[in-house]
């Protein structure tokens, strides 16, 4: 069974859908129907701007969205997905290639999570922070530890977690990671604490969009990174998407599912390999690839 998977934020890279967007007309006119919808020319960022451009949120997150999307529409009709998922960000492509959501809704929603993820992060300062080589529980319980606002916020694979929370909090955490016998707890450049209780203004934001989206039945069922199990029922999905901002990515146990359910095989659709490597983590034995067009 052929599990799609689509990357979230930090897969890009200047020049990203250049190529989709010179080989084929279908590419070109969903970018410029992208721009359109935007109100900015995001292609001019995303195919020749600085990598400083491309990393705002603002920008960043409907930049993968669309080279994840346009690449799935452009495999035509080799793009079959038995099952599929996606890391943060990623599940708002994953939901357009398997049909609850339409392109436009699909970007439209994107870009107000963007937007209201950066609001979310200038309420207070701050940030995220990569654990790795510690078990899950003994992060969770130093971040129970820790006074102020800490969290697990990523199971990525086995020993390699992502906390996040006030600037504060996470430099403590992050020190009593590496006493507890963390090979490394590292701060990343991010522009907030995603994946917290911080980001709850932006949830109630989303909230509202994502309430008033059309969202149809799946044509195949998608592994949400808050349930973490195959859903097909589109009321489910939404509540899943409305929870996504404050609640953990469970890519990790995701991933288990999908392997349980019968993927053989998982194709990363989108920037980056990212993926594809943390599958392998999760489960030596997984077979995983990128995106090809044939």
């Amino acid at each position: 069974m052929n599990a799609y998977i689509f990357p979230g934020q930090g897969a890009q890279f200047v020049g990203m859908g250049l190529d989709l967007y010179e080989n084929y007309p279908i590419a070109q006119q969903l970018f410029e129907k992208a721009n359109d919808i935007l109100g900015f020319n995001i292609t001019d960022i995303m195919f020749e701007g600085t990598a400083e451009a491309l990393k705002e949120t603002k920008v960043t997150q409907p930049a993968i969205f669309l080279h994840s999307v346009i690449l799935s529409k452009v495999m035509g009709a080799t793009f079959k997905p038995d099952m599929v998922a996606g890391h943060s960000l990623g599940e708002f492509s994953a939901l357009v290639a398997n049909g609850t959501l339409n392109f436009e809704d699909g970007l439209k929603l994107v870009s107000q999570r963007a937007l209201a993820m950066q609001k979310a992060c200038e309420l207070k300062p701050s940030t995220m922070a990569a654990v790795l080589a510690l078990a899950d529980d003994v992060v969770e319980k130093i971040c129970a530890e820790v006074p102020g606002i800490v969290v697990a916020a990523n199971y990525n694979c086995p020993g390699q977690l992502v906390i996040s929370g006030e600037v504060e909090a996470v430099t403590i955490a992050c020190e009593k990671m590496k006493e507890a016998g963390a090979r490394r707890a590292l701060m990343l450049p991010v522009g907030g604490a995603f994946h917290s209780p911080l980001m709850e203004p932006a949830r109630e934001e989303l909230a509202a969009a994502i309430e008033n989206t059309v969202f149809k039945t799946p044509t195949c069922p998608i592994y949400q990174n808050v349930s973490t199990t195959a859903i097909r029922d589109a009321n489910e999905i939404k509540k899943n998407l409305i929870s996504q901002l404050t609640a953990p990515v469970k890519w990790t146990q995701s991933v288990q599912h999908m392997i349980e359910d019968g993927a053989t095989q998982f194709i990363e659709v989108g920037p980056g390999k990212v993926l594809q490597g943390l599958v392998k983590k999760i489960h030596p034995g997984a077979e995983a690839k990128s995106a090809e067009i044939v």
